[in-house]
């Protein structure tokens, strides 16, 4: 094995959480336009559901249902508008999103709306009258709204006790970090699912294992929250402010379940050791935000802790950092 590339778990922390801490909010309010956001208001609501680059804002074709501020001396926004005046909300705000996506898809401007998922993601502080506001996964970040995932950690134990952990490598003709390591089971949350839910499906599909157990046996142990900048590997426009929050789960499995592929998105699982693994993400050889969900999974079962590890509290509050959108509705 090659020796390790030099970095340190804070620093693959950083690589995920990679946006600047500083007050997101006020960015919209920034004179200067090369450090500026636009904030995106929903009807009715004056709180920020996300930042957009004014180059996303230049670019994008907006339509009638969107009115842009330019106000230099802030805050400039771009609102969705309601057509309905209040009688459907929702299906108004969903139409404008789908609207405008697909008239920026139809011109090309932005590549990555071109390899679209054919899903949808939720705008997670937002629902009117019971119905939840929701856009193309392909350009949530266009938007800048927070994103949902959900992660699972399938893991076994020897004989000894030791712990040895199922990890995929993602396969290498997808456009989004090919040929990386991978949590064991992982996928964005639909619009219309929750991340267990999620888990269910994505533990089918990526790793053949059955529903009636990973139900069972699957534990909720929290979340991974960060603020990242897109950057190459991503697959989409560079720069973009991602929130994102990660719901973990563990799943302790037996020596008689193995992982199988059954999609085209995962080439091989490995049984690795911890010290395996370790090597691994300090090889930089794990998908950026797959290695923050392996470095919580270490600080949860003690594999990490502050007698070990002199960045063990910085990393333990960045895997966790406040979003700058709402999470829960008015």
């Amino acid at each position: 094995m090659s020796p390790p590339s030099g970095r340190t778990y804070l620093d693959l922390v950083k690589a995920c959480d990679s946006y600047p801490h500083i007050d997101i909010s006020q960015r919209p309010y920034s004179q200067d336009d090369q450090t500026a956001l636009y904030q995106l208001l929903l009807p009715g609501d004056s709180r920020s559901h996300g930042f957009l680059l004014p180059s996303t804002v230049q670019r994008m074709p907006w339509t009638s249902d969107f009115a842009i501020t330019h106000n230099p001396s802030g805050p400039r926004s771009v609102r969705v508008l309601d057509p309905s005046n209040g009688t459907d909300t929702a299906h108004a705000i969903n139409a404008a999103f789908k609207e405008v996506i697909q008239a920026a898809s139809g011109s090309k401007v932005f590549g990555n709306l071109i390899r679209t998922h054919p899903e949808d993601y939720k705008v997670l502080g937002a629902n009117y009258d019971g119905k939840r506001v929701q856009l193309l996964r392909a350009a949530a970040g266009l938007f800048g709204i927070c994103c949902r995932g959900a992660h699972m950690t399938v893991y076994t134990r020897t004989a000894e006790g030791e712990i040895k952990i199922w990890v995929p490598r993602r396969s290498r003709h997808l456009k989004t970090w090919p040929g990386k390591l991978d949590t064991t089971v992982a996928g964005g949350i639909r619009a219309e699912e929750s991340p267990f839910e999620c888990i269910i499906h994505e533990a089918d599909e990526e790793a053949s294992l059955p529903e009636d157990f990973v139900r069972k046996h699957a534990q909720s142990v929290g979340v991974v929250t960060y603020v990242a900048e897109s950057a190459a590997g991503s697959g989409g426009e560079l720069g973009l402010v991602v929130p994102d929050v990660l719901f973990v789960y563990d799943l302790e499995v037996g020596s008689d379940i193995i992982p199988k592929p059954q999609d085209d998105e995962v080439e091989q699982f490995y049984l690795m050791s911890v010290g395996e693994v370790k090597e691994a993400l300090l090889r930089e050889e794990f998908k950026t935000n797959c290695a923050s969900v392996m470095i919580d999974f270490f600080v949860r079962h003690g594999i990490l802790t502050d007698d070990n590890e002199p960045d063990f509290l910085e990393i333990v509050t960045r895997l966790h950092r406040s979003l700058p959108v709402p999470t829960r509705p008015l």
